[in-house]
């Protein structure tokens, strides 16, 4: 447990943001999926993601209205225990201001 995904990826669509994290399973995670009832095991993984989500939520509608200077209107999130991608979907009040790159 407390790893980070393998990957993740940012885009940009109009005004929403998707967010695609791939490899995101823990070796526990992949265990309970498995040693468990197919649908029991998933179930049970999606809600325990969601969540997190739920509780991290206040933070990350904070974070990207910093980033885009737009209020998050919406959150969308699933998560694939075949896999291991998790995909969020950020609406926003409108399409981000653009921004030069911090370095």
């Amino acid at each position: 447990m407390g790893r980070g995904p393998k990957d993740i990826h940012a885009y940009l669509i109009g005004n929403m943001i998707v967010v695609r994290l791939e490899g995101v399973l823990t070796a526990a995670e992949q265990h309970l999926v498995r040693a468990m009832p197919v649908d029991k095991g998933r179930d049970l993984l999606k809600q325990v993601r969601t969540h997190l989500i739920e509780t991290a939520r206040q933070q990350l509608e904070a974070l990207l209205h910093d980033i885009t200077g737009a209020d998050v209107v919406s959150l969308h999130h699933d998560i694939s225990t075949m896999t291991g991608e998790e995909i969020i979907v950020f609406t926003l009040s409108d399409s981000p201001l653009i921004r030069e790159a911090k370095r």
